[in-house]
């Protein structure tokens, strides 16, 4: 955890310049904006220009207030936490009328000051339900979970495990990084910053909102305890016509190169979990034999081998080139090519299609994109199977049953078979004849 005391004159806003030149968030698509906000005011600074444009545009917006902030003045001899609290709430309130009249707020009241790890599900059962009335497609915000406030990053960890679970697009906003960070060679997940920049009317409806925090701009009272929280300084990286957010995208080579240097064996493929996990997948393919099988992320071939056995023709794709060199020496049968999916996506046409351990670390937009380009090179009565871990996963985008929620909820076709157990979920999904009894003559 990153020690700060807001009371430093901090970082110089204008340090920052260079990184507000990253690619442009696009709310293309988005049918709501849900905002988790520890504190009132976290929601202003961090995304009010967000949802000033996402309300103006038609978008549902709410805001999910975790607490109202009582613990901002420790020691305040004249504003005790439950004055405080009450004073935060009219400030939250100003605050979301000067964003825009359609932006809807949730107090949840939970306790200030180190208390949002005692209330995890609580917040998170709010967000949920924050997220089913915002359409089929809404956006979900919350601090940067490294942001150095615990409270940010406990709300951060709960958006994060909620939009893997569901398939829902996060957005991280940072607050206290700019006053700590140093300056644009902080550590940060920079490659996956995209920045909002707010026309006239959002830019204003910012700053009529942050004025609404006086409590938080202003002192309370000549009283060293009652100092600003945001002085003008820190202020100041809020006022600039921007926003910049982290977004989660695909794993890409250089995070799977990584897990090779560490660990040349890949995963656990020879444990017993991992040895029946292939035999179930193996038993639920529909057909005896393939004439041309695909398996997307093939790691280090051990299902390939397996494939090779009841395939005319495998070809496996992964990103990591250390885990395609040891496929190559395992199973020569077989052919291995090293791309980035699904930008990168190998010629033919296949009879099956394999995606088993992948989808999880695809964006939402590339495992949409995937699940197409995966359709388009089937045969007619071509197979698509799907089976991934279902536990949590640090270094995963999206939750496994999101994956084959999402891929289902786009397939063409039928689903034939569909196992679930604790550890996995598996599905196997078709073109043509669903039913093997008929296709093998057992049904009229």
């Amino acid at each position: 955890m990153v020690s700060f005391d807001h009371r430093d004159p901090g970082t110089d806003a204008s340090a920052w310049d260079e990184r507000f030149a990253a690619p442009a968030l696009e709310l293309g698509g988005a049918t709501g904006v849900v905002v988790l906000a520890p504190h009132p005011d976290d929601e202003t600074l961090g995304a009010g220009g967000l949802l000033a444009t996402a309300a103006r545009a038609g978008l549902r917006t709410e805001i999910v207030l975790a607490t109202l902030g009582e613990a901002s003045h420790p020691g305040s001899p004249e504003h005790p936490p439950q004055r405080l609290a009450e004073l935060r709430r009219h400030e939250f309130a100003l605050a979301l009328r000067g964003l825009h009249p359609a932006v809807l707020g949730t107090e949840l009241g939970l306790p200030d000051g180190g208390g949002l790890e005692e209330h995890r599900d609580a917040l998170a059962a709010a967000v949920e339900a924050a997220l089913d009335r915002a359409g089929a497609a809404p956006v979900l915000v919350a601090p940067w979970r490294g942001d150095g406030h615990r409270d940010h990053r406990i709300a951060g960890e709960i958006a994060e495990a909620i939009a893997a679970r569901r398939g829902v697009r996060l957005l991280e906003h940072p607050i206290w990084l700019w006053h700590w960070g140093g300056g644009a060679d902080a550590d940060a997940p920079w490659p996956s910053a995209r920045v909002l920049r707010l026309d006239d009317a959002a830019h204003r409806a910012k700053a009529l909102a942050l004025r609404a925090y006086r409590s938080q701009t202003e002192p309370l009272s000549a009283h060293p305890a009652d100092a600003a929280i945001l002085h003008p300084g820190m202020q100041a990286h809020f006022e600039r016509p921007a926003e910049l957010f982290f977004e989660a995208g695909s794993r890409g080579a250089e995070h799977f190169d990584d897990h090779y240097r560490r660990r040349p064996e890949g995963w656990d493929f020879d444990s017993w979990y991992e040895r029946r996990k292939r035999a179930v997948l193996l038993a639920a393919l529909p057909h005896g034999r393939y004439s041309s099988a695909l398996e997307l992320g093939c790691a280090t071939g051990e299902l390939a081998a397996q494939l090779a056995e009841r395939a005319d023709a495998v070809l496996g794709i992964d990103v990591a080139e250390a885990a395609l060199e040891t496929a190559r020496r395992a199973v020569p049968q077989a052919r291995f090519e090293r791309r980035e999916l699904p930008a990168e996506w190998p010629d033919g046409r296949f009879d099956l299609v394999v995606v088993s351990e992948l989808g999880y670390y695809l964006s939402p937009e590339h495992l949409a994109e995937l699940g197409e380009r995966i359709t388009a090179s089937l045969v007619p009565d071509g197979v698509l199977v799907l089976c991934h871990w279902r536990h949590a996963d640090r270094d995963a985008v999206l939750g496994g049953d999101a994956v084959h929620r999402s891929v289902i909820a786009a397939w063409p076709g039928a689903i034939v078979a569909h196992h679930e157990e604790p550890d996995f979920v598996l599905d196997v999904l078709v073109l043509g004849e669903g039913s093997v009894a008929r296709r093998e003559g057992l049904l009229p």
